[in-house]
C-alpha cells in the first residue's frame, strides 16, 4: 500500500520586521514500501507543551500574534529536549547491541531544522553541538570543543541569551554547519518560511544538492517543531543503493529541477507585494467577490480562487497545464 501525504501552507504578517521572512509553499511525499528513506523506528523524541509563543486569536485577521522572545526559546527548550530523547534511545538501542559508545552529531551526516528563518537554524545546529558538549568528559571537551571550555559549568536552561556563548557556538560549529546543513536552507533562502512545509522543503533542498552517490547510507537527522507547541527531533537512513535507475537516483532527479522553478518565478516590487497584501486584507472573509488580480502570472495547472458567493461556498478554476 502507499499514502499520499501533503504539507502545505502559507505564512503571512502584518507589515512590519516579521513580514520579509514569510512565504508560501506545498511538498508531496509518496509513502510506501522498498522507499529510498527510511524513517529509523523507535528514534524520535517528542516534546509538547502549552505556550503561547504564536497563535491567532483574532479571527478577523488572518495574521498571528508572535511574542518574539519567548518563541525563540520555546523553540530552543524543545530542541533541546527531543535531542535528549533522541539521544537516550539511539544509546539504548546501541547498547543493546553491545556497542557503549555515546551519540553525537558526528553519527549524523546531515542534518536538517523546521525553518522560522535560516539564522535561527545555524544556531539551532550549534545547540545541538553545545548539548553533545555539556554531555561529555572533560577530556573530550578540551579535545574536541575547542574555543567552549569555558562555558563547561552551565545547565542548558541557562543558555537561551547568552551572546557570548552563541558567539562561540557558532564558531566552534561553522565547518559542521557548511557540511551537514547548509544546503538544506536553499528554498528557505530563497522562499522564506513556509511553516507545515518547512522541513520537508529542507528535505528536498538537501536532496537537490547532493548526489545520489553522496547521501547513500546516510543518516539524517531532522528536528519538526509547530508553535503552541509541539516538536520531534527524528532521523532517516538513506538507502545504499545509489546505483542507475534506483529509487534513491530517482528521488534525488526529481527535485534537482528546484533552482530553475524558483528561477521561473516572476519578481515583484516591495511596493507591489504590499499592494497585494492590502488586497488579502480587504477581501479577507468577504462574500460574494471575485478576488481582483492578474491569473496569467500563475504557473500552468495551478488551481485559484474565482469567486466566493453570497453564502460563502467557492469556486476554484484552474489555468491551462
Amino acid at each position: 500500500r502507499y499514502a499520499l501525504v501533503v504539507c502545505g501552507d502559507i505564512a503571512v504578517y502584518p507589515s512590519g520586521n516579521a513580514r520579509p521572512t514569510g512565504g508560501a509553499g506545498a511538498v508531496a511525499m509518496l509513502i510506501g514500501p522498498k522507499a529510498p528513506l527510511v524513517l529509523e523506528q523507535g528514534l524520535r523524541g517528542t516534546h509538547m507543551e502549552n505556550a503561547y509563543d504564536f497563535y491567532k486569536p483574532n479571527l478577523a485577521s488572518e495574521y498571528p500574534l508572535v511574542d518574539g522572545k519567548l518563541s525563540i526559546q520555546c523553540y530552543f527548550r524543545a530542541l533541546d529536549r527531543c535531542y535528549a530523547a533522541y539521544r537516550k534511545k539511539i544509546q539504548n538501542q546501541w547498547k543493546q547491541a553491545g556497542n557503549n559508545q555515546p551519540f553525537t552529531l558526528d553519527d549524523v551526516q546531515y542534518m536538517i531544522f523546521h525553518t522560522p528563518f535560516c539564522k535561527m537554524v545555524q544556531k539551532s545546529l550549534a545547540r545541538l553541538m553545545l548539548s553533545d558538549f555539556l554531555s561529555s568528559s572533560s577530556d573530550t571537551q578540551s579535545n574536541l570543543y575547542k574555543g567552549l571550555e569555558a562555558f563547561r559549568s552551565l545547565k542548558l536552561e541557562e543558555t537561551y541569551t547568552n551572546k557570548d556563548l552563541d558567539k562561540a557556538l557558532l564558531k566552534a560549529s561553522l565547518d559542521m554547519f557548511n557540511k551537514k546543513t547548509k544546503a538544506s536552507l536553499y528554498l528557505s533562502t530563497n522562499n522564506g518560511n513556509m511553516y507545515t512545509s518547512s522541513l520537508y522543503g529542507c528535505l528536498a533542498s538537501l536532496l537537490s544538492h547532493h548526489s545520489a552517490q553522496e547521501l547513500a547510507g546516510s543518516r539524517i537527522g531532522a528536528f519538526s517543531y509547530g508553535s503552541g507547541l509541539a516538536a520531534s527531533f527524528f532521523s532517516f537512513r538513506v538507502s545504499k543503493d545509489a546505483s542507475p535507475g534506483s529509487a534513491l537516483e530517482n528521488l534525488v532527479s526529481s527535485v534537482s529541477d528546484l533552482p530553475k522553478r524558483l528561477d521561473s518565478r516572476r519578481r515583484m516590487s516591495p511596493e507591489e507585494f504590499t499592494d497585494i497584501m492590502n488586497q488579502r486584507e480587504q477581501f479577507y472573509h468577504k462574500v460574494n467577490y471575485s478576488p481582483p488580480g492578474d491569473t496569467g502570472n500563475l504557473f500552468p495547472g495551478t488551481w485559484y480562487l474565482e469567486r466566493v458567493d453570497e453564502m460563502h461556498r467557492r469556486k476554484y478554476a484552474r489555468r491551462p497545464v
